[in-house]
Order: structure tokens, then C-alpha cells, then sequence
């Protein structure tokens, strides 16, 4: 009797381990090549039709007086599903958050002139250029603009036909801007999750109110990768200057009351034709399905 429940419970642990080593071996399998770019896409969702991956890698965000460059890259990343609405005569894919919840990457971009704005002129000597730098961009008068999604992933649209065939808005993306200092506090915003900023970007020609003029994207050069499996856009240009932005607010925290106005004052006019954005970078793309069977296919 002793020997039979022995040998059951040996079955039932070699059962047990052998499950563990499958299990072992299905957690291991992993994305290889160029198709770790979609480590964070949820390839796996049955809704998933293709994985995006996009880093902009420069250009500039005009917030009314304040032009600030992308030094930093900016990556957004996830996946979209079947279109669920049509405008602009095109189909529009509903957007699917990227895995480890970073659908758009937080990379803080320094704003020239710090707090108080002062920026050198061109012709100045480049020790005064760099002496204006240190006084006033550095870690306590120095100022970080950060690009945060306004509204959920799920809130993001994207057009293939648009972007494609450089007409209309490509991608459609409510966003807010954090302003970082620590004057500021953690809540200085411009735009926020009831009001957020609402680019319609296109690779296309925009056709913005005044003072802006129009300007012009582009959907890159397409080159082909892991055997035609991955588009990879290179150049891509995606550009949006007739959208306003509400005030900032939260800043200087108790204190918004009176640093706010100063805030705004600084920034100068927001409403459409004085801001604009020009996202210069590369896009990856991948049907979810393919993206899927690499990663089962490399244990």
C-alpha cells in the first residue's frame, strides 16, 4: 500500500515538473532580430492586427512663444486593432497599449531659456551663448517639457491610407505637456485628461489658421526587413500646426493662483496658428500575427 501511494505521489511530482519545464519553455520564448522592437506590443490580443513601433528622433513642439527641440527620442509603441470608424474617406485603427504600460515613452526635452525665457541671439559669441546656458538652463532655473498621453492608448487613432498616401491625419493623438522644474511642483501642465491637446497629424500639407503657414510631413522611405516581414519607414514626417493648447495649470502648487498667470505670460498665445509640432523619425511595423509566431518559434 506504502509503495503504491510512494510511487503515486513520484508519478504526480514528475507530472508536476515536467508541466513546470513546458511552462518554463513557453515563458522563455522570445522575440529575435528586428523583431525585438516589438517586445511590448500585445501581439498575443486576439483584436491586435499589426505592432507598431515609432521613435521620434527630432524636429521641434512650437507651444505659442516657446519653440522646444527633440533631443531626446520619443517612442510610441503598441499595436492597433480592426478600424471601428471612418472619416476623411479613410478607415481609422483604434490604438492597443503597449504591454508594460509605457505606450508613450516620457522623455523630458530641455525648453531654452528656462524659466525666465532668455534665449541669446545667433550672432552672439558663443561664451555668451554658453554663459546664458549655464545661468538659465540649469537644475533650479531650467525647465523640462515632457510629452504625456492625455487620454488612454484606446483614445489613438491611425491611418494606414493617410499615412501611406500623405493625405488627411495619419494619427490622431490627445496629448498633454508636463513643464518640470522644481518651482514648478509635479503638476504643471498644459493640457490635461478633460482637456487635453488634440494633434491630427499628417504626412501630408497642413492648412492652419494665421499666422501659421502650411507645412509638410512625409511618410518616409520604405525599406523591407526580415524577409519582408517588418516595413521600416525611414524619414517619416509627421506634422500638425492647427491646434490649440489651453492654459497651463498646477504649476508652483498651493501657490498656481500666482505662478500660473506668470506661466502663461511666458508661453504667450495658444489658441490655433501659433503652435505647431514636426516629429521627425522611423516607424516599424509587423503584423501581429507574424510577431507572434517568431516568438513561438524561439524557445
Amino acid at each position: 500500500m506504502h509503495k503504491h501511494r510512494r510511487r503515486a505521489v513520484c508519478s504526480a511530482l514528475l507530472i508536476a515538473a515536467l508541466a513546470a519545464l513546458g511552462l518554463a519553455g513557453s515563458a522563455q520564448a522570445k522575440l529575435v532580430g528586428e523583431f525585438t522592437k516589438f517586445t511590448n506590443c500585445p501581439y498575443t490580443n486576439a483584436n491586435a492586427i499589426k505592432c507598431i513601433y515609432s521613435v521620434t528622433e527630432s524636429g521641434e513642439v512650437v507651444l505659442g512663444s516657446k519653440k522646444v527641440p527633440i533631443e531626446k527620442p520619443v517612442t510610441l509603441q503598441g499595436a492597433y486593432a480592426n478600424p471601428v470608424e471612418e472619416k476623411e474617406g479613410a478607415e481609422f485603427y483604434p490604438f492597443l497599449a503597449a504591454t508594460n504600460g509605457i505606450t508613450l515613452s516620457k522623455a523630458p526635452q530641455n525648453v531654452p531659456g528656462g524659466l525666465l525665457g532668455i534665449i541669446p541671439e545667433a550672432s552672439q559669441p558663443a561664451l555668451v551663448k554658453a554663459l546664458i546656458k549655464f545661468f538659465f538652463e540649469n537644475s533650479l532655473t531650467g525647465v523640462n517639457s515632457t510629452l504625456e498621453l492625455a487620454k488612454p492608448a484606446t483614445d489613438i487613432r491611425v491611418s494606414e491610407n493617410n499615412l501611406a498616401g500623405e493625405i488627411g491625419t495619419a494619427l490622431y493623438m490627445p496629448v498633454k505637456v508636463h513643464l518640470e522644474n522644481p518651482f514648478l511642483g509635479k503638476n504643471c501642465y498644459v493640457g490635461s485628461s478633460t482637456t487635453p491637446i488634440t494633434w491630427n497629424l499628417t504626412t501630408g500639407t497642413t492648412a492652419p489658421p494665421a499666422p501659421n503657414k502650411p507645412i509638410t510631413g512625409s511618410g518616409g522611405e520604405g525599406e523591407l526587413l526580415e524577409s519582408a516581414r517588418i516595413l521600416k519607414l525611414n524619414n517619416n514626417k509627421l506634422v500638425d500646426n492647427a491646434w490649440s493648447a489651453p492654459k497651463a495649470a498646477g504649476c508652483g502648487g498651493i501657490l498656481s493662483f500666482l505662478i500660473d498667470p506668470i506661466i502663461n505670460t511666458q508661453l504667450g498665445t495658444l489658441t490655433a496658428g501659433h503652435n505647431s509640432a514636426e516629429l521627425k523619425g522611423t516607424l516599424y511595423q509587423a503584423s501581429a500575427f507574424a510577431v507572434n509566431k517568431i516568438n513561438k518559434e524561439n524557445p
